[in-house]
């Protein structure tokens, strides 16, 4: 069955330039959707410069230029970048375009029309001489903590202590090294706990969402009230002025994921395709993939508002980690901040797609860029067993053609052909790193073939023709058949393959057909070995770059600026109050409501009864849990849910799904007893 996929990656900021670390957000997205085409799914992948912003308004005016003429420049530039690593974007548009502005409008609309919108007073700090209230990162000062000078106005980088700009001591501008002044003003708020019961049943159900990260979602925001989301931002700022509130603009992050929409409504005017079809049809998977430094922003605030204004929401939200390279944040003085422009001066963009994809798993890990590792493996997989696949039997094959049948290869490439599921299963669920193992499982067995038929000692044997073609036919078709699993990632290796054999790559199922009867190009090289000076080269470029006064960065002050971790650092003191008790499965059922619920009754010895109600019912049958000792949370707040009062949590390990391990003591431990 043909399916409808609407993608987007994250929106790229208008204030510098694309590095190393956000491609790994786009090139696992092109990848998936790469593969998706293959499948013979209608899939459209769309992106934009997000653009707005008080960065934005200062660079201009220290650069003495328009926004508009910024923003031009910074698009061409990323277009460019992602061009050149071959993301391959349907539509690249921009959040500032009047179908941004009138998407915004209409779904300020439904939230307005829903009650949803409340205005509220605000003490921030202005800077009398820019004339403007000032975002957290214009403003520094000392640490009202830990008393660390010199530290941004949300959070200490020392301490780690959050915090509002105006609780710092002795803060300064940023913009004009002046103290600033505490003033008030009125902004507007969505309501979002009003959402609540929604987007608690919304990320906690059908796969939204990777299961660490409903988790997450659910330990830290949804177990309280959700707090009202700030909105707006007062002039000046660059951005779209609210329509009923003149004098305010529309936060950043209420304008940048609605340029998914915009540039969807681009594409359909140019291309005169229905629109709804792709934002007001349930039949339409909507992915969007992310970094985690964002996912409140998509999982929450996002699926709120397309749920007030009617639009489709997502079908998954797929979040990953960080970049770090060689164990470390990426350094500017270390040359490890490496932008894509000055990648592509000195490598070749298929290394960088492999490695990411040989790394990238399911999962929101962080990923890392080891130098070294990265050359080795290029040379080892890429070039030492997949390209010298094809370079050890095509040079046989130019003067002799494929054989026209296919001859006997020990059931080689009708395993390979069988493979072809267990990999699109791989690269479905985004485990890219499981997906280039089962190729990589390929590519060995068709290297053990070749290196016991041995073509090039065929071809000394004037007599042994008929055999050498045999043996090529075998070879160059298992390269293909890699050449096609490996398309989504190495798309230029799918187009050498095309011009080697005459044939396109044109769908998965291609692999389930071999070629024959036809004639072979020379063999042209695909891919060099890794030039270890280039990289060197490469590092010491972006040194010089930064020797060079560059200070462009990624976010704007607006948006989030930090690594989002997996859970907030707590002290030995925060895990004192927590208490762990043994305790006894006395009864299990299931919750046939839910999909993930069984309800569990424990004892803690005595009298005493909890009812949990624990997301394991695909790990678990409530028949096998019964009598089972298990570690429960005895001081967790109760929370009442639709299904009944849930009183502690079951600890558990693992990634959800059926890969759930309860945690439970040895047997001689008693109900009730605490755990140390």
């Amino acid at each position: 069955m043909t399916r409808r996929i609407l993608v987007t990656s994250a929106l790229p900021y208008a204030n510098g330039p694309i590095h190393i670390g956000h491609l790994v957000e786009y090139i696992q997205t092109d990848i998936w959707v790469r593969f998706q085409k293959l499948r013979g799914h209608d899939v459209v992948y769309f992106c934009a410069d997000d653009t707005h912003g008080t960065a934005i308004m200062m660079r201009a005016r220290q650069e003495g230029r328009s926004e508009e003429d910024l923003i031009a420049e910074m698009s061409k530039a990323h277009q460019r970048d992602f061009a050149g690593f071959d993301v391959d974007f349907t539509h690249y548009g921009s959040t500032h375009s009047e179908e941004n502005r009138e998407l915004c409008a209409e779904i300020w609309g439904a939230l307005r029309a829903a009650d949803m919108i409340v205005e509220k007073e605000v003490t921030q700090l202005y800077d009398p001489e820019a004339g403007m209230f000032l975002a957290d990162r214009f403003v520094k000062g000392t640490c009202p903590i830990c008393k660390a000078p010199d530290q941004y106005g949300d959070n200490c980088e020392k301490c780690n202590a959050t915090y509002s700009p105006v609780d710092l001591i002795d803060p300064v501008s940023t913009l004009t090294q002046t103290k600033p002044e505490v003033r008030t003003a009125r902004h507007l708020f969505v309501r979002l706990e009003k959402m609540h019961e929604f987007l608690e049943q919304w990320t906690q159900e059908d796969d939204h969402l990777q299961p660490e990260v409903a988790n997450y979602l659910l330990g830290h925001f949804l177990k309280e009230p959700l707090r009202d989301w700030d909105i707006s931002r007062p002039a000046p700022y660059f951005g779209f002025e609210i329509p009923d509130s003149p004098g305010n603009y529309w936060y950043v992050w209420f304008d940048a994921p609605i340029g998914y929409m915009a540039s969807t409504q681009q594409w359909c005017k140019k291309t005169g395709r229905d629109f709804s079809l792709y934002w007001r049809n349930e039949e339409t998977e909507i992915h969007h993939f992310i970094g985690k430094d964002i996912t409140y922003f998509h999982t929450l605030f996002w699926p709120a508002m397309l749920k007030v204004a009617r639009f489709n929401l997502p079908r998954k939200v797929h979040v990953h980690g960080f970049l770090t390279v060689g164990g470390e944040k990426m350094s500017k003085r270390k040359g490890t901040y490496i932008t894509a422009e000055t990648y592509l001066k000195h490598l070749d963009p298929s290394y960088l797609r492999y490695y990411y994809a040989s790394k990238l798993g399911p999962r929101q890990d962080d990923l890392d860029l080891n130098l070294e590792e990265f050359a080795t493996k290029i040379d080892a997989d890429l070039v030492g067993k997949v390209v010298n696949l094809a370079s050890r039997s095509a040079k046989f094959a130019v003067e002799l053609g494929l054989s026209n049948r296919y001859p006997e290869d020990g059931g080689l490439f009708d395993h390979a052909a069988q493979a072809g599921e267990a990999i699109a299963d791989a690269y479905e669920s985004c485990d890219y790193n499981r997906a280039m193992r089962l190729i990589l499982e390929l590519a060995d067995a068709a290297n053990r073939y070749v290196e016991n038929a041995a073509p090039w000692k065929l071809a000394k044997d004037p007599d042994a023709r008929a055999s050498l073609q045999d043996v090529c036919t075998v070879a160059l078709n298992l390269f293909r058949q890699i050449a096609i699993y490996l398309a989504p990632v190495l798309p230029r290796m799918a187009r050498q393959t095309e011009k080697l054999l005459g044939v396109p790559i044109e769908a998965w199922s291609d692999a389930g057909r071999p070629v024959l009867g036809i004639p072979v190009a020379p063999f042209q090289r695909m891919l060099s070995r890794v030039d270890r000076k280039e990289i060197e080269k490469m590092i010491e470029d972006s040194r010089e770059t930064e020797s060079a006064g560059s200070d462009a960065q990624y976010n704007d002050s607006d948006q989030p600026l930090r690594d989002e971790p997996l859970a907030e650092e707590i002290t030995i003191d925060d895990f004192a109050k927590v208490d762990l008790r043994v305790a006894r499965v006395v009864a299990a059922e299931d919750v046939p409501e839910a999909r993930k619920l069984l309800k569990i009754t424990l004892s803690l010895g005595g009298e005493e009864r909890r009812t949990v109600f624990a997301g394991i019912k695909q790990a678990y049958q409530p028949e096998d849990l019964i009598g089972r000792l298990v570690i429960l949370c005895a001081n967790l707040a109760p929370r009442k849910m639709r299904f009944g009062v849930s009183e502690g949590m079951i600890l558990a390990s693992g990634s959800g799904g059926r890969e759930v391990y309860l945690l439970h003591p040895d047997e001689g431990a008693q109900p009730g007893q605490r755990v140390h």
